[in-house]
């Protein structure tokens, strides 16, 4: 690993135990083993730091929507994958990017830092709801929207159905977090999740 991929590294860890506020500079060099001006030789301040972490975890995210060959960002590139999709791919869709964001080191680091910062500052309570809630129900809403119009999926309220699609999903993220030894219940939970919904919405009877 470079010594830039280190300080993000070691900011991550260190945002994630103490907080983004509780973290110097200084702090963040000492533990890459290097001095604080040749960490600004990598970058300006700690919010430039931050700023990398978060395009680093984006990255991150492309990849593993690429290996479930999904585009994850782009509800319009995904539509058609969507079309007839059978229970089982989307258990092996949703499963896959639930383990992702729970087990991928870059992502419950950061989930770690915004639950500790939401309740200090609105910036980052703001960035906790982006990731979270609203960044994934306006995708959900707009490819539940554009299933529907090409007639792959039911015509309903798709406020109502991003809810009970994505709800779950957050809650037992949520849930492993703090108690992680329930991931094989919320796998479970899951699965059923998926299939019912698919079932109830696009009209599979299996």
């Amino acid at each position: 690993m470079d010594t830039k991929h280190r300080i993000l590294d070691e900011a991550l860890t260190l945002f994630s135990q103490k907080g983004y506020a509780n973290v110097y500079v200084g702090e963040i060099a000492e533990k890459v083993g290097i001095k604080a001006p040749s960490l600004y030789k990598h970058y300006r301040n700690k919010q430039a730091i931050f700023d990398a972490i978060i395009e680093e975890m984006n990255k991150r995210y492309e990849e593993q929507a690429g290996a479930l060959n999904i585009n994850g960002m782009n509800p319009a590139s995904d539509a058609s994958l969507y079309e007839n999709i059978s229970e089982d791919r989307l258990v092996e869709i949703g499963t896959g990017l639930f383990l992702y964001f729970l087990h991928d080191d870059y992502t419950s680091r950061f989930r770690k830092i915004l639950t500790i910062e939401q309740f200090h500052n609105k910036e980052f309570a703001a960035l906790y709801s982006s990731q979270y809630v609203d960044g994934p129900f306006s995708y959900q809403k707009m490819l539940f929207k554009l299933m529907a119009a090409g007639g792959s999926f039911a015509s309903a309220d798709t406020d109502v159905m991003t809810l009970q699609f994505y709800s779950p999903i957050y809650l037992l993220l949520t849930l492993c977090d703090r108690e992680p030894d329930r991931e094989a219940e919320a796998c479970k939970l899951l699965e059923k999740h998926f299939r019912q919904f698919g079932r109830i919405y696009g009209g599979r009877q299996k």
